[in-house]
């Protein structure tokens, strides 16, 4: 994992994960030193990752008072039960949906839990932090929040895009893209995540995109792109697209073959 800084209150926790004939796709977790401190979800559920010695090196786990879970989908859930072991005072934001999904895996442990839904605020000591439903969202317990105070947009799913590189998806900025790359990118990403857009109602769906609009943030943080930073007009010009976009259509049982086809074949067991 890369781990940077991103304005005065922010670091990026950055992962990916390689996708064959997608790309690089960013995987982030995030730290805002608020006064009580915010963790926004906690990385991917792969054994070979250590989210908490990760976050050690930028907040004492035991200063955490909230954990942030934009939604319970196991790329930002990997950290969480050693981070609630190690921060004894911290509080999971989620929603009622979101720790029901839960209980399907390991059931948080309700006295921990802070139900908060979208159009509520939640006071972290030196500002409140604006909980909304992103316009694009692959989990019905998706809870963004705004911050005020650093003009954030921490948006979960919403605005993701697969980069080209490993480098660019965990360390890079979503400006080191030309503009139609970045755009090809995010709208190939909504319709993967999201492919529901194409058959909403679009007076509706422009309602919600007008939220992040009127929020007008200088800094949209997603979990699946790196940082975006003075290019929220672009990116909402983007979301208004997605509707109309070519809908996803991944590899099917022959391509599946051809591919297994051309790996070598391994030793015989003993």
């Amino acid at each position: 994992m890369d781990t940077h800084r991103v304005g005065s209150d922010v670091t990026v926790l950055g992962d990916s994960l390689e996708v064959p004939g997608i790309g690089h796709i960013p995987v982030n977790a995030f730290v805002l030193t608020a006064r009580e401190p915010v963790v926004v979800d906690t990385g991917l559920s792969v054994a070979d990752r250590d989210f908490l010695a990760v976050l050690g090196g930028i907040v004492d786990p035991a200063d955490v008072r909230w954990i942030w879970l934009t939604h319970p989908d196991r790329d930002h859930t990997g950290g969480l039960f050693a981070l609630l072991e190690a921060a004894p005072r911290a509080k999971v934001v989620t929603t009622f949906v979101g720790a029901g999904i839960m209980t399907t895996e390991r059931a948080l442990p309700m006295d921990r839990v802070y139900f908060l839904n979208p159009g509520e605020r939640l006071d972290v000591g030196d500002r409140s932090l604006d909980a909304f439903r992103p316009p694009l969202f692959d989990n019905p317990a998706t809870v963004g929040f705004y911050d005020e105070k650093t003009r954030i947009c921490f948006s979960s799913d919403c605005f993701g895009g697969p980069m080209p590189t490993e480098e660019l998806a965990r360390s890079g900025h979503a400006n080191d893209l030309k503009p139609e790359e970045l755009r090809g990118a995010q709208l190939l990403w909504a319709m993967i995540d999201s492919p529901w857009v194409q058959i909403v109602d679009p007076v509706k769906y422009g309602l919600w995109v007008d939220l992040v609009r009127e929020m007008n943030p200088e800094i949209v943080l997603s979990t699946h792109l790196p940082p975006a930073v003075r290019m929220t007009g672009r990116m909402i010009e983007t979301l208004t697209m997605a509707p109309d976009a070519d809908p996803f259509v991944g590899p099917d049982q022959a391509a599946l073959e051809q591919l297994l086809a051309s790996f070598e074949p391994g030793p015989l067991p003993a």
